[in-house]
């Protein structure tokens, strides 16, 4: 018997609603997807098969409110699980990180296996009251200090591991259109030769891809295609399907084996769980917007106190 796997049946229930902020991280939190992501956009992957790297993501990885998956043996089929997506540290303020999670490198023997800590973000526009790379840099810098008695203790600095925060952001203008750039911590030699190695200072990576669904290029088998049709709002589940499986090799479904039957109704019981959660949570937020607009806020206001788009606040006001 034939059974649609978790990241379908997530797809599935989103509908036109894929970039709502509930379903966008659970959506990108897939393996399946970690790994197309890993491999077109962070260089120490690109020469590794999708395989390959969904067993080198580790499996205690964090997405804000997202109830945990059970294991299984269909590896490719689970996504990212944990609670602690929030980072606070006294005196440098708090950051809640939509996807967080742990990545390995191979090396030629287990002490060169280089760690990666990653941070994966979701933006439905391109233009913000701020910068996406300078935010960007602070995420990052934030995963940097926050290693220190976790991955490394005292003075030992040389146990400071690489990170990387890739922000996807949907809906990109079209005179960016689908555009790909990662700013890096780099060195250049001014007045003679320092003799450093590379892994020494190449510890923080900022990579932003934009998409834009209707630049009209042909985009197949690039990282950019893949991400447009799996977030596309308004491409039906029965073409993403054959899209993702036929371009992409994405696994969509497997054969169920009997101990998984049990798995695939609970995690759907979570799921409609966490549905009814995002439901609460636009109720409050509407609530939020009519009072501030009662306080005599304008729509622009009000869309930079909630982090919502204008025309959402319009929305929520007319209705």
């Amino acid at each position: 018997m034939k059974e649609k796997t978790w990241l379908y049946r997530v797809l599935s229930a989103a509908g036109s609603k894929t970039q709502y902020d509930e379903y966008v991280k659970r959506i990108l939190g897939s393996r399946q997807v970690l790994a197309r992501i890993l491999k077109g956009a962070v260089p120490e992957y690109n020469r590794y098969s999708i395989d390959e790297i969904i067993q080198w993501i580790e499996p205690d990885i964090e997405i804000a409110d997202t109830p945990p998956q059970p294991g299984g043996k269909n590896n490719f089929d689970t996504r990212i699980t944990g609670e602690n997506t929030e980072s606070k540290i006294p005196g440098e303020g708090t950051i809640n990180y939509d996807i967080r999670f742990r990545a390995f490198l191979p090396g030629n023997n287990e002490t060169e296996k280089i760690k990666l800590l990653l941070n994966v973000e979701a933006q439905k526009n391109f233009y913000l009251k701020y910068h996406i790379v300078t935010r960007g840099i602070f995420y990052g810098a934030r995963m940097l200090s926050e290693q220190l008695n976790s991955e490394f203790t005292d003075s030992d600095y040389d146990e400071l591991k690489k990170v990387c925060s890739i922000w996807i952001c949907m809906n990109s203008p079209l005179h960016i259109g689908n555009a790909m750039s990662e700013y890096r911590i780099s060195k250049q030699d001014i007045i003679g030769y320092i003799p450093e190695q590379k892994r020494c200072y190449d510890k923080l990576s900022v990579i932003i891809i934009c998409l834009n669904e209707t630049d009209g290029k042909d985009l197949r088998g690039s990282l950019h295609g893949f991400l447009n049709t799996l977030l596309s709002p308004y491409m039906d589940i029965n073409k993403k399907e054959e899209i993702l499986t036929r371009d992409y090799g994405m696994i969509m479904e497997y054969e169920l084996e009997k101990e998984l039957r049990q798995m695939c109704n609970l995690s759907e019981a979570i799921e409609e769980k966490a549905l009814q959660e995002g439901f609460e949570k636009g109720i409050l937020l509407t609530k939020k917007v009519l009072k501030l607009s009662a306080e005599g806020l304008n729509d622009t206001e009000i869309a930079e106190t909630c982090e919502i788009p204008e025309e959402n606040v319009r929305a929520i006001l007319e209705a």
